[in-house]
């Protein structure tokens, strides 16, 4: 029998880094960034990808924004420079609820992030070296921020729709609160008006988990050798975080307590994995061959000091102050970010448009994801919203 290879020892950092392919990324320099929480950040950059074309007006344009692991790769096939096929390629195309016939689709990787825009992974301004532990403080606000001079960048001086998920799901709201006259509409999907205690204590321990390890090397471990970065923490956090994305009755229905095929969970050494140990090793495995700990620090961070009410009077006063027509989805069976928190948006913002739309779905958080068939009409009706 031949023996099974062993898989190579992962990178320091799994982002994408400058002489990689570039894909289908654009990249736009967008200046120096006044931070939220103080400092500024130089020499912003971007990366970003658009699918159609901008109308003459610059009336067809639509900003869609990623969760926290995602990037720029909304739509389109895994390939160089693209570790994974487009996250939500099931609604962006000609032909699907984004139809880029009609509409001139624009997604950017987050400032922080790690697929080719300013973040702790990238070289830091007038050294040699990445940003690493010297890496600001960022947050939501500050991405959208970014965001909004990539939109100048682009000649685009209003979106008809801003429409996220999750972390996304966040800037779709900031856009909403903090650029009334540039946004004609946003879908706020499984996400919340400010992070909760039970989200913050979570998302700390992901973080915790990355800090520990010995390979984090304070943050400054970006020139480690191939196996000896903090990809165990990174794994953990993962492993953490993608329990809060599923659901409990869907692990027990798919893994039950099964074993792995060909191992013993039961063994007198310990050695053998359940079935579902293998499935949370695979999905770590995966993220730290195309993520950066730093990354993954940093957005983690954003997300626990995300409030939309910060500087605006408090949540329910900012929600109030919304202008702009919201259409709010829960996933039923999330337990990331429950109903009851697009409940509290609802409640709060007259703008919502419709009242609570709740996706039916198994899947959990995931649901934003996976569930297309019930997200297409609400991006439709978005649209529709944002149109002048």
């Amino acid at each position: 029998m031949a023996r099974a290879l062993t898989p190579a020892a992962p990178p320091a950092s799994g982002g994408w880094h400058d002489g990689d392919p570039v894909g289908r990324r654009r990249f736009a320099d967008v200046g120096d960034l006044p931070l939220q929480l103080g400092g500024v950040l130089p020499q912003v950059r971007l990366a970003y990808e658009t699918w159609g074309e901008l109308d003459a007006d610059g009336s067809n344009a639509v900003l869609v924004e990623h969760a926290l692991t995602g990037d720029s790769h909304v739509s389109g096939e895994a390939g160089p420079g693209h570790p994974t096929a487009g996250w939500w390629s099931a609604l962006v195309g000609p032909g699907k609820a984004l139809d880029t016939r009609r509409w001139f689709v624009v997604a950017a990787n987050v400032v922080g992030g790690c697929q080719g825009s300013t973040g702790p992974s990238s070289p830091r301004p007038g050294t040699t070296r990445p940003w690493g532990s010297a890496f600001p403080r960022i947050t939501v606000a500050d991405q959208v921020a970014a965001e909004a001079r990539l939109a100048d960048a682009l000649g685009i001086a209003r979106f008809a729709a801003v429409i996220g998920g999750s972390m996304g799901g966040m800037r779709a709201l900031e856009w909403a609160a903090a650029h009334p006259g540039r946004v004609g509409a946003s879908l706020v999907l499984a996400s919340a008006a400010a992070s909760t205690a039970d989200q913050i204590g979570g998302q700390s321990a992901q973080i915790t988990a990355i800090v520990s390890d010995p390979g984090w090397r304070g943050g400054d471990y970006h020139s480690a050798p191939d196996g000896q970065g903090p990809h165990v923490g990174l794994g953990l956090a993962r492993r953490l975080a993608h329990l809060s994305y599923r659901t409990a009755a869907e692990l027990q229905a798919r893994f039950g307590r099964e074993a792995q095929f060909g191992e013993d969970p039961l063994s007198p050494e310990g050695a053998g994995r359940y079935a579902v140990q293998s499935y949370l090793d695979h999905h770590a495995d995966k993220l730290v061959r195309r993520f950066d700990a730093g990354s993954y620090v940093a957005l983690t961070d954003a997300m626990n000091t995300w409030d939309v009410g910060l500087g605006r009077g408090g949540t329910e006063a900012a929600l109030a102050a919304v202008t702009t027509p919201l259409v709010v989805v829960a996933v039923d069976s999330d337990r990331l970010y429950p109903v009851a928190d697009s409940q509290r948006i609802v409640d709060a913002a007259p703008a919502v448009v419709g009242g609570l739309r709740v996706v039916t779905s198994s899947s959990g958080h995931d649901g934003f994801l996976l569930e297309a068939a019930q997200i297409e009409p609400l991006v439709a009706e978005t649209l529709a919203l944002g149109r002048r």
